[in-house]
């Protein structure tokens, strides 16, 4: 199912109340909870209407989890208008077969305009601002009526992600950050998706283990930690969605 970005959402809490939550459900969910047992938090806490999933559309492992428990959730899907025509299939058997809403978030300038605009390949140039004009932004301006997203990061993607906690507040968006499969590994995603028969990106039986833009995301290696094939050959390790 495919809904509308800017669809009214019920009233937000303040920020003391959510900033309260997530300390709250830190401190409950400690290190290593199940994800099950935090959607479960988030369940008995949040509205399924206030809540959304980011999802790269690498598998569905996190939104499926989400709908056992919050059937109907929103999940955002940043159409950059660069992603890999597997990544658009993905997206569309997820929308077909999960209990999930797919809100597509776009920027504000097509590729076109874009490229009108600061140049021609603008993220080989500066991948930095690329990213901060077609996702960052873009999903800053779409969580702002939600109070709570969850995010597929796993503390074994890279080094930059190794303390990543299950409850956290994300100060930059305002809004309560969980991430309820941290703690997994990718052997770990791959078995669930197989065993629930879940949507999978192709790429990912073709070594692309960390799946962003096609211009900017390779295979990876054996022996390569996850993400290595993003954004390779520059210092560039995260686009902004999660720093």
């Amino acid at each position: 199912m495919t809904g509308d970005a800017t669809a009214i959402k019920p009233s937000k809490r303040s920020i003391e109340e959510l900033k309260a939550l997530a300390e709250a459900g830190a401190a409950e969910l400690g290190w290593d909870a199940s994800a099950q047992e935090v959607i479960g938090w988030v369940a008995r806490n949040f509205a399924t209407e206030a809540t959304a999933v980011a999802c790269s559309m690498a598998d569905a492992v996190l939104p499926a989890l989400v709908a056992d428990q919050l059937p109907g959730v929103d999940v955002l899907f940043l159409d950059t208008g660069y992603h890999f025509p597997e990544t658009y299939q993905t997206r569309n058997e997820v929308a077909e077969n999960l209990r999930v809403t797919i809100v597509d978030v776009t920027p504000k300038q097509t590729v076109a305009e874009q490229d009108a605009a600061e140049g021609k390949d603008l993220f080989a140039r500066d991948p930095g601002r690329c990213c901060a004009l077609r996702k960052v932004e873009p999903l800053s301006r779409s969580l702002a009526g939600y109070e709570l997203w969850f995010t597929g990061v796993r503390r074994d993607e890279s080094p930059t992600r190794t303390n990543t906690p299950l409850v956290t507040w994300d100060e930059k968006n305002g809004l309560v950050k969980v991430n309820p499969v941290a703690p997994w590994t990718f052997e770990a995603l791959v078995e669930y998706s197989e065993d629930n028969l879940l949507p999978v990106n192709p790429l990912l039986s073709k070594g692309y283990l960390s799946i962003g833009c096609a211009p900017c995301t390779r295979p990876v290696a054996p022996g390569e930690d996850p993400r290595a094939g993003r954004w390779s050959g520059t210092d560039k390790t995260e686009c902004g969605l999660h720093v």
